[in-house]
């Protein structure tokens, strides 16, 4: 008789947490019907077929019929710096849901410029809620130095960070403007050491460029090695085939993580933070592996959680935030980029 008063017990706590859970959900389905649409900012390699597909089963799951307006980025340094420039003129945001790395999200969280929201009553998971609730992380990119196979055999590819610094890649190497990339190698070497390197790089004659363009030269062999690459350019679907392939010696990887953040004064925030919620389910992760190429570390099972396991990773954490920003500019300036 206790066994079935304890399993009732149990049932009826299982009932009424779902029931908790339920209540936001609808309410925000709610008001997501009468938004209708909203604006989504999001990496181009997610190409409009991409963002269609999240749309349609987005709606599906919620018994929606909301119009999804994708705007791909075009470069997301110039992108975030542009609303932060609107946001100290007084003009609301061209997006609601923005979805850029942490790094940038970081940014953004320094100046005020998300709406928080109580993620957790939607289901999402506490490790990937982050920025004072203001973002939600759903996916990693992996970065590390790249370059073409065609012009560098395996054996002569860097084995390490350092290894950028041989004299062999002089005008022979491309660095984007995703100078994050190295602030976040900041958060694990420390920021002395980091700073070296980067000083460092400007002794290789470097070729500068955004990471697509970076990308494309390295294919087209007008360079031979980019210093950092993401596999968002690697895993295209246009670009499985191309010769560049990842330096996989060198540690740590770096791993952004893709943040879906509802922005301050967005004209549709209901229906913006449910779809950000929505990027965490079974179904969003299989149709952004699908056209973009990247999972969740943070979800088991996931291939980005494959792939980390036995590695030293390095992420971005809230508390590194201001540093990281810091760091990204000085680095622009650095290199030689301007209006970073």
């Amino acid at each position: 008789m206790r066994s079935i008063r304890v399993l009732f017990l149990l049932v009826f706590v299982a009932l009424g947490a779902t029931a908790a859970l339920a209540a936001p959900v609808d309410d925000l389905v709610a008001a997501a019907k009468k938004e209708g649409t909203f604006e989504f900012y999001g990496p181009s390699t997610l190409t409009p077929q991409g963002a269609q597909a999240l749309n349609s089963a987005f709606n599906k799951k919620y018994g929606l019929n909301i119009k999804l307006q994708y705007n791909p980025s075009g470069n997301m340094t110039r992108d975030v710096g542009k609303l932060v420039g609107f946001a100290a003129s007084g003009t609301p945001p061209e997006w609601d849901l923005m979805v850029v790395t942490d790094s940038q999200h970081a940014t953004l969280w320094l100046k005020k410029l998300h709406q928080t929201f109580d993620y957790k009553s939607l289901g999402v998971d506490p490790k990937a809620i982050m920025f004072d609730s203001s973002t939600v992380s759903f996916a990693n990119q992996f970065v590390l130095p790249a370059y073409n196979k065609q012009l560098v055999a395996a054996k002569d590819g860097p084995k390490s960070w350092d290894d950028l610094l041989d004299p062999k890649w002089k005008g022979k190497m491309g660095v984007s403007t995703a100078t994050h990339h190295f602030a976040r190698l900041a958060t694990y070497w420390g920021e002395e050491k980091t700073t070296q390197l980067v000083k460092g790089l400007t002794k290789q004659e470097l070729i500068l460029g955004r990471l697509g363009e970076i990308y494309n030269r390295l294919l087209l062999g007008e360079i031979s090695i980019a210093a950092s690459l993401s596999n968002s350019e690697l895993q295209a679907a246009s670009h499985k085939t191309a010769p560049v392939v990842f330096a996989e010696s060198v540690s740590p990887l770096i791993a952004p993580g893709y943040h879906a953040g509802v922005l301050k004064n967005a004209p549709h925030p209901k229906t913006a933070h449910l779809f950000a919620a929505y990027l965490t389910t079974p179904e969003a992760q299989k149709i952004w592996e699908k056209y973009a190429g990247q999972t969740s570390a943070l979800i088991p099972g996931t291939a980005a959680n494959k792939y980390v396991q036995g590695k030293k990773v390095v992420y971005l954490i809230q508390d590194q935030a201001e540093m990281v920003d810091r760091l990204s500019r000085e680095y622009g300036k650095i290199f030689g980029f301007s209006g970073l």
